[in-house]
């Protein structure tokens, strides 16, 4: 007999960029429309890209620092090597998006749609993802440290060989989440919301003071 799958896998993302061509300079624009496009070492930094549409894209190297990309929506793109501080994202929709070696910090996802992404390798200091929609979405190899996934729903989701630092599952709504190949699991806020989540023997183990001062269980020594 077949083997019970205990959660669903995520569908990862199938970018293939068509030759690109190189972007032609010039600040972004709000509810810009940028097809088949290739920024390469750009720096985009302040720049106000506010409802733009990118399809079709490749951002390599690009300085993102307070750069304005609300309600931005990316399809069928790859960001490699970007970095930046302050990046604005939020209800911004990314689908079927590779987001990989990217050195982030602060970047504002709140609200925002993400179906079909891998974000694999590089660092992202406090993340905020609150009240987002995750679907089929892979963290592989990366360090989040502080993200914060409060109120978000989160279905499919994997986290592979990357680390969580201090997490913030608040609120949060999870189905077929599947954190057992964590490399490391820290979480700060909402253990309690892991149902729909599926972590391994040894995570039980290191996130049991936590669940015990959850449930107000009080753990001491045998006198």
């Amino acid at each position: 007999m077949k083997k019970a799958r205990v959660v669903a896998p995520a569908r990862r993302p199938e970018v293939r960029l068509p030759p690109p061509e190189p972007y032609g300079g010039g600040p972004l624009e709000p509810e810009g429309d940028y097809d088949g496009l290739e920024f390469a070492d750009a720096d985009l930094a302040g720049q106000d890209g506010t409802g733009s549409r990118f399809m079709d894209c490749a951002l390599t190297g690009c300085a993102l620092d307070d750069t304005r990309l609300a309600h931005a929506r990316l399809y069928d793109s790859r960001l490699t090597g970007i970095r930046g501080v302050g990046t604005n994202l939020a209800d911004a929709t990314l689908r079927d998006v590779e987001l990989l070696d990217a050195r982030l910090g602060g970047t504002q996802l709140h609200g925002a749609v993400l179906e079909r992404v891998l974000i694999r390798g590089g660092k992202i200091d406090y993340l905020n993802l609150r009240a987002a929609r995750l679907r089929d979405v892979v963290f592989e190899g990366c360090v989040l440290v502080e993200p914060d996934f409060a109120g978000a729903r989160l279905e499919r989701v994997e986290f592979v060989d990357c680390v969580l630092k201090e997490a913030d599952f608040g609120a949060a709504r999870l189905k077929d989440v599947d954190l057992r190949r964590a490399a490391e699991l820290g979480i700060a806020r909402g253990v309690e919301r892991l149902a729909g989540a599926v972590i391994s023997p040894a995570q039980l183990m290191d996130l049991a003071p936590v669940l015990a001062a959850e449930l107000g269980v009080k753990v001491a020594a045998v006198d």
